[in-house]
């Protein structure tokens, strides 16, 4: 059982996500916060937290600030943005501070619960329907990252992955359909990211996006 840490400044949506929730059997919301700084306070007050499922935008202190508080310390939570919003600006802030996946509120109980699994274990996720709209409001900008080039070209290969990547397909999804072995699969996700420079699937999808590879 995954303990979660639920943070909206809605009660309704609280409770819409809470009820959801008690439907599976791998989830239980073992503490709640109406705005950051209580949700700050809670992940003191809690620790056996797994997972917190977080809103970015709420009063007193908004998502971005709890989570960039949060991730300082030790052993953190994994940490996973909640949002109505299109919001291209708040996904690129959120993944810069350390959030491990990032859904919009209309995600299915399936994919949301999947969610929770994938950063509970160690993995990063990204939401395709989120992908498409940062293709879309991020096109021609200028990267922020700490390193905006390229030092190395992706290969056509690699490309194809990045794209696979960004449409939210795990490594057995991709071998799948490349009809490839798991571990070449695994060995050119880890390539991918040495050359663009970042750390986790996430941020390369978001680079590969600034930097218009896909």
């Amino acid at each position: 059982m995954i303990n979660l840490m639920l943070v909206d400044d809605q009660t309704l949506v609280r409770e819409g996500i809470k009820s959801l929730l008690s439907l599976s059997s791998e989830v239980c919301v073992v503490a709640e916060a109406q705005n950051g700084e209580v949700a700050i306070a809670q992940y003191a007050q809690h620790p056996n937290i797994d997972v917190i499922l977080m809103d970015i935008r709420m009063p007193v202190k908004n998502g971005i600030e709890a989570l960039e508080t949060i991730s300082q310390q030790a052993d953190a939570a994994p940490i996973i943005m909640l949002t109505t919003f299109d919001d291209h600006e708040s996904v690129m802030k959120a993944i810069k501070a350390g959030a491990k996946g990032y859904l919009l509120k209309d995600v299915s109980l399936e994919t949301l619960v999947q969610s929770i699994q994938t950063v509970h274990a160690g993995s990063t996720l990204i939401q395709p329907g989120i992908t498409e709209r940062l293709i879309e409001g991020l096109q021609g900008k200028a990267s922020d990252f700490e390193a905006a080039d390229l030092p190395e070209t992706l290969s056509k290969r690699e490309t194809e992955i990045l794209r696979l990547m960004a449409a939210g397909c795990s490594n057995k999804e991709m071998a799948d359909s490349l009809f490839r072995s798991q571990g070449t699969i695994k060995n050119q996700v880890s390539s991918i990211l040495a050359k663009l420079g970042v750390r986790d699937r996430t941020r390369a999808v978001l680079k590969a996006i600034e930097l218009g590879l896909i």
